[in-house]
């Protein structure tokens, strides 16, 4: 158990990197708390860590998200603290989005602050994320009434790297247009000289059924076609408030909510339906875009935040009236959404392209003070 892992929120994205890591790596051991009350996660993880973390002669590399208080946790356990420390940022403090610049705690961001001052390594799952917390922290510490500590960024930044967020895709071909079909397989071969294998898919007795398949990808384009065969007044208008309650993979039993009320929802419906060009547009929040274009989905984001690192300009706008534009011409002619073919590069962001990465942080050579 050379690599401990430690995830003070056990769900989500959070969930999903910390088993995929455990999985694929050799002598790894996790530590984990349940994905609730992520503010008091935040504030208290690293002492319920401290206290129930096995002492271990063999830890070497200690892996954690940007919840967990590293300075604490380093100071409680000085075993702990001598390890290969690396913190992974799904997302940041200092830039995350709040209703007013008066309701953001200053005591997140400044423990994201401290951890990565502790922290050997610092990875961000994008140079969006990265630079917006790095260009970000001397405006924070200006709230500091007096006394200001100086040069952080500067003493951050040598540290930090980018490594997106891995994905292992599962078979969907069955479920996806024949014309898409080679199409997906190709954007997800990896090329070049220093490339991992391509990627394989998959068999369905791994992936546990076609219901296993389709519970992941509720959101997607393929399950929201299916709305389009059920009678007007059986199909519900798509609110915000309606796409914010399948706006997460932590609501992924809203397959099963929704299909005992729609006896449409099923395979058999959208496989049968495939052909058929014309049917009316359905427009989603997917939340996980790179799972959604993979399924089908034509990505239509804002030119701004991480879409541009991304997907190319063609799916980017600018303004809401070139959003409200274009949506405007695809609902006239839905025939060019779905024959339309991704341009853009999705095998980057595989498991298979980004193994060898992760790999390289989770080793080291023994310290001689271990």
């Amino acid at each position: 158990m050379s690599v401990l892992i430690i995830e003070a929120f056990y769900g989500g994205s959070h969930k999903q990197l910390a088993d995929l890591l455990h999985e694929e790596l050799e002598d790894c051991v996790l530590y984990t708390l349940p994905a609730k009350k992520w503010h008091w996660r935040a504030r208290t993880a690293a002492l319920y860590f401290s206290q129930n973390v096995p002492t271990s002669e063999r830890y070497r590399i200690l892996f954690a998200s940007s919840v967990l208080n590293l300075t604490e946790l380093a100071a409680l356990r000085p075993d702990l603290g001598k390890l290969k420390k690396i913190l992974y940022f799904h997302e940041n403090q200092l830039v995350y989005p709040v209703k007013k610049c008066q309701e953001r705690d200053f005591q997140y961001g400044y423990n994201q602050i401290l951890s990565c001052l502790v922290a050997d390594v610092v990875v961000f799952n994008s140079v969006f994320n990265m630079e917006s917390f790095l260009t970000s922290i001397g405006k924070f510490m200006k709230l500091i009434p007096d006394h200001r500590p100086k040069d952080l960024e500067s003493l951050i930044r040598p540290k930090c790297q980018v490594v997106y967020f891995p994905i292992r895709f599962p078979d969907i071909s069955r479920f996806m247009p024949k014309h898409k079909t080679p199409h997906l397989k190709k954007m997800l071969s990896l090329k070049g000289d220093d490339a991992s294998p391509s990627v394989a898919f998959p068999s369905q007795k791994d992936l546990g059924g076609s219901e296993s398949v389709l519970k992941n990808f509720t959101s997607v384009s393929r399950l929201c076609d299916a709305f389009s065969d059920l009678k007007p007044a059986q199909q519900e208008r798509l609110e915000p408030s309606n796409m914010h309650k399948c706006n997460s993979s932590d609501h992924s039993n809203s397959y099963h909510e929704e299909k005992k009320h729609n006896s449409a929802l099923n395979p058999c419906d959208i496989v049968g339906a495939t052909d058929d060009q014309q049917r009316p547009l359905h427009i989603v929040w997917p939340h996980r875009w790179l799972e959604a274009v993979y399924c089908g989905c034509y990505p239509l984001c804002p030119k701004d935040l991480v879409y541009p690192e991304i997907f190319p300009a063609e799916y980017l706008y600018s303004t809401p009236e070139q959003l409200s534009k274009r949506l405007q011409n695809f609902c006239k002619r839905p025939d060019i959404i779905r024959k339309h073919l991704y341009t853009g590069e999705m095998a980057p962001f595989t498991w298979a392209a980004l193994h060898g990465k992760f790999r390289s942080l989770l080793t080291t050579e023994p310290r001689e003070d271990l």
